[in-house]
């Protein structure tokens, strides 16, 4: 199983070719996937990339971490598993009835 690499601050110009391409001398690339805001189709600045093992991952992230690229300094690190949403509903922060408001 490959490793996940978490590519962020990127440009909005950056195509997921483009990172696969930045990626590929250090090893296979399994996959690699900018992440765009569904409302605007735009690029959101970060993306994911999945290289075919560890020390290949291990070798892309000592290379290109805070490197430059298209004038911004990358962020390069292994992917964090996504945290599961809370599904409540938005009243707030308080807690309880009055959603933080003063009740008094």
């Amino acid at each position: 199983m490959g490793k996940k690499l978490y590519v962020g601050n990127l440009t909005y110009q950056v195509t997921e070719s483009d990172l696969e391409a930045l990626f590929a001398p250090f090893g296979t690339v399994q996959s690699a996937q900018i992440i765009v805001d569904r409302d605007t189709n735009r690029s959101k600045g970060f993306g994911f990339v999945e290289m075919d093992t560890d020390a290949e991952a291990q070798a892309a992230i000592a290379a290109l971490n805070e490197q430059p690229h298209n004038g911004r300094n990358l962020t390069v690190n292994e992917a964090k598993p996504r945290e599961p949403r809370s599904g409540g509903g938005g009243y707030g922060s308080g807690g309880g009835y009055g959603g933080g408001r003063n009740r008094y």
